[in-house]
Formats: structure tokens, C-alpha cells, sequence
């Protein structure tokens, strides 16, 4: 067996808690007011990325922030997600972003990554039931809108 200088890695699942209450999400205004919280004056800054973590029964199990870009764009790993997502032993995931400029249309970009994390999470059961698009004072729901 080879043996290498540098050490191997133990990884855990590390819970935080969060100032926020669990909730139940039933629409996609629950998902709405909910991911606000995680944005502040950033909103019309730059461009994140968060994915909401909820159990069988539509109550959030936490949050993740996946990550953080420019003013026009995030780049969203799906391994992350799923990370994520199998960790906490979720059973559906809603994935939230934020665009700075106030527009509300999904970009091509946006419907690629929500079919992609999508068919990624299926393999474990896992399923996107909503994806929402903040603007300082609207919202998108892909799920309303017939995009997922």
C-alpha cells in the first residue's frame, strides 16, 4: 500500500443553528418569504445561489448557500446540491436565486441548472419541487410557471 505525506480527511455533516424558524412550504409564497431572509442589502448587489432543504412532509429541514457570483451570474455545481441535499437526508430541495437587475425572466442558464440538479437528485430520491428567482420586490416561481 502507498502512503501518502499529507493526512486523510474525516467527513461530518456539521448542523448550525440559524436564526430562522423551521416552516412548512406549502406554495410558492411560503418559499418566497422564507428564502428572504438569507439575502439583505445584497440583493440588487450581486448574484447567489441557496437551495432550501425540506423533509417528506414539506417542513424545512435548513438552508445552504450553494454560491456567490457577479452582478450577472453564479456558478451552480450540482454535486454541491446533491451534497447537500443527501446529507440532510432531504426529500426535496427548492433552489433560489436572486437577480440583481429586477428582471424575473428564467435565463436559458436557469432552466439548464434546474433540469440538471433535478435529474442528478432523482438518483437518490431526492426531487426539485420548486425554483424561485428573487428581485428586490418580485419573485418567479418556475413551478407557477410551468418551467419545471
Amino acid at each position: 500500500m502507498k502512503t501518502y505525506k499529507s493526512n486523510s480527511l474525516e467527513i461530518s455533516l456539521k448542523r448550525k443553528k440559524s436564526d430562522y424558524k423551521k416552516v412548512k412550504i406549502s406554495r410558492s409564497e411560503d418559499a418566497n418569504k422564507y428564502s428572504r431572509q438569507f439575502y439583505h442589502d445584497d440583493l440588487t448587489i450581486y448574484e447567489s445561489f441557496f437551495i432550501i432543504l425540506l423533509n417528506q412532509s414539506n417542513n424545512t429541514i435548513g438552508y445552504a448557500k450553494i454560491s456567490q457570483g457577479g452582478v450577472a451570474g453564479t456558478v451552480v455545481d450540482p454535486k454541491l446540491v446533491a451534497k447537500y441535499a443527501i446529507e440532510s437526508l432531504a426529500k426535496s430541495v427548492i433552489l433560489v436565486h436572486n437577480h440583481p437587475s429586477g428582471g424575473l425572466k428564467a435565463s436559458e442558464a436557469d432552466k439548464k441548472v434546474t433540469n440538471k440538479i433535478n435529474k442528478v437528485l432523482n438518483l437518490f430520491d431526492c426531487q426539485v419541487l420548486d425554483h424561485i428567482i428573487l428581485t428586490e420586490t418580485e419573485y418567479l416561481s418556475f413551478a407557477d410557471s410551468s418551467l419545471l
